[in-house]
């Protein structure tokens, strides 16, 4: 017996997932989205709201994401709520500063302040970097399945394929082949990939490019994060009349003759019907779901193996604004002490003071202090809290391998001294350090001394530790080098739109990904594939 019957069920809340759940409320299929235990972004101590994930909206450039809000109307809206990212990035080393802000003629004057002797082969690069996003935005302006499935989908994606730049390059192909190996500049566009891509590793040549070019022409931000994306996801999936049960969780996929035919609602006797159900799981997790019923015996032999040893440990803290250095961008990476190249001379620089510190300490600059097993590179996110409030929310990322020389249980402090090595004044204006990743309690500070909280207080967090997000590896490499898993799932009428589908192009990826389901549900029904067609607003295009 069927509770009742949508076209398309969705499991998850992330980008993907919500993005294809939109687009097709949008085209008039009924839609009815279960969060499937994921978690939401934010969680809470009293007043302080903290984050469980490092969120940046690497897609908003992107074809995918604009071609979303034009489909949907909603252009104007999104403008009203993105304030740009000024600088779009900051590098933050032992004596060296560099920012990326969104005038290049004053970039130029940053890297003639810190590399003058790189200012030719940067000026290269960011030339080049600008060419390969031209021609990517092309290509992924164009409704075509990203990986290609079929025998059609591959001969029209190959088309757009063509046009990318170092597409078919060798995967070990090297971008920065001209900078002196070990400069701290190759560091900067590495580690700047890193963060923005799914894989566990730097991904190929085209994909290096796309990324750190996600980085570096025009970044926007949303003032409360990756919590206001979804409620803006959310609230168009609602207006179109999809229904949205994020706190729900789907116990079981519905297979019937082979086919997925619907999802089991945790605490439900009977299924609730549909003709497709899309994820942001990966298929292995979909087909376990399904009891291992109804996996086709392409998927039992060919399917790529996904696997991970590195996931994204998540620290939050709360800071007296006086106690961060005004210069403090919203987007930082924190690099570990490197050795200037040979022949390359570092020149002393006094570290940026805090605002409310001003003479409290000498102004001669403390020793760099070279980097140990234990000190990672941090991506920082500053996001200063509205008024009346005079604290500042930190978010603390970091790449933490499963054998690395830092456990899971060090990592939280680990994080917290490469904060005090480049901020010499946050220490004494802490006022609360945790992550929902060590299970460890809540840090509170009173002046110099830390006071412990068990996590029974948090509210919308685990009483125990929660999984980290993870980075990936896919053997054998997909499509380009930047695919992993088929859109199509293991089970007919299944749907992948996860970061385990293009986790080379990490945010971009899950869009790519999201259209292509959708196109594939919408070529179901020719009435609504016309409807769809016929719905483009003149404002909009315009």
């Amino acid at each position: 017996m069927i509770h009742k019957h949508y076209d398309v069920i969705v499991l998850g809340r992330s980008i993907g997932a919500l993005t294809a759940a939109a687009l097709l409320a949008r085209r008039d299929f009924t839609v009815m989205v279960v969060g499937h235990g994921e978690r939401p972004p934010t969680y809470r101590l009293d007043q302080h709201a903290l984050r469980r994930r490092a969120f940046t909206m690497l897609a908003e450039p992107s074809p995918a994401w604009r071609r979303f809000l034009v489909e949907l109307a909603q252009s104007q809206t999104w403008k009203r709520r993105i304030v740009p990212a000024a600088p779009m990035l900051q590098a933050v080393s032992p004596r060296r500063r560099l920012d990326v802000p969104p005038d290049m003629v004053l970039f130029g004057r940053e890297i003639d302040r810190e590399f003058p002797e790189l200012r030719r082969v940067v000026d290269e690069l960011y030339a080049e970097l600008a060419y390969v996003n031209g021609a990517a935005d092309d290509a992924f302006s164009h409704d075509a399945v990203w990986p290609p499935g079929t025998f059609w989908e591959r001969r029209e994606t190959a088309r757009y394929a063509a046009m990318l730049p170092y597409a078919r390059a060798e995967p070990d192909a090297d971008l920065l082949v001209e900078f002196p190996r070990g400069h701290l500049f190759r560091s900067i566009v590495a580690q700047s990939v890193l963060f923005a891509t799914d894989l566990s590793a730097l991904p190929p040549p085209f994909a290096v490019a796309r990324l750190h070019g996600a980085w570096t022409r025009g970044l926007m931000m949303l003032p409360r994060g990756e919590e206001e994306l979804e409620e803006f996801l959310v609230e168009r999936i609602l207006a179109h009349g999809g229904r949205c049960l994020l706190d729900e969780r789907a116990a079981a996929v519905h297979v019937r003759r082979g086919t997925a035919a619907g999802v089991v609602l945790d605490g439900d006797d009977h299924p609730n019907g549909s003709s497709f159900v899309i994820t942001d799981m990966d298929g292995e997790t979909l087909a376990s779901l399904s009891g291992g019923e109804g996996i086709h015996k392409r998927a039992l032999r060919e399917w790529p193996r996904i696997t991970s040893s590195v996931g994204r440990f998540v620290v939050s803290l709360i800071v007296r604004r006086e106690g961060l250095p005004e210069p403090l961008g919203p987007e930082s990476l924190l690099l570990p002490f490197q050795s200037a190249p040979a022949g390359v001379a570092v020149r002393p620089s006094s570290p940026p003071r805090a605002a409310g510190d001003a003479g409290a300490r000498p102004s001669s600059p403390r020793p760099a202090r070279p980097a140990g097993p234990a000190r990672p590179v941090v991506h920082l996110q500053r996001c200063d809290l509205p008024p009346p409030s005079t604290d500042t929310l930190l978010v603390a990322e970091i790449l933490l391998p499963d054998r690395g020389p830092l456990s899971l249980l060090e990592a939280r402090q680990a994080v917290l001294d490469a904060l005090l090595a480049e901020l010499p004044f946050l220490e004494r204006h802490l006022v609360l350090v945790d992550s929902v990743h060590d299970g460890l309690p809540v840090w509170l500070y009173d002046g110099a001394r830390r006071r412990l909280v068990e996590r029974a207080a948090l509210k919308g967090a685990a009483p125990g530790a929660e999984p980290m997000v993870r980075q990936l590896e896919v053997d054998p490499p997909g499509y380009l080098g930047l695919a992993g898993e088929p859109i199509r799932g293991p089970i007919e009428r299944t749907l992948l739109v996860g970061r385990s589908v293009l986790p080379g192009l990490g945010q971009e990826g899950q869009l790519l990904a999201a259209w292509g389901a959708a196109r594939l549900v919408t070529r179901t029904d020719r009435r609504k594939e016309r409807m769809r067609r016929d719905m483009w607003s003149k404002v909009e295009i315009g």
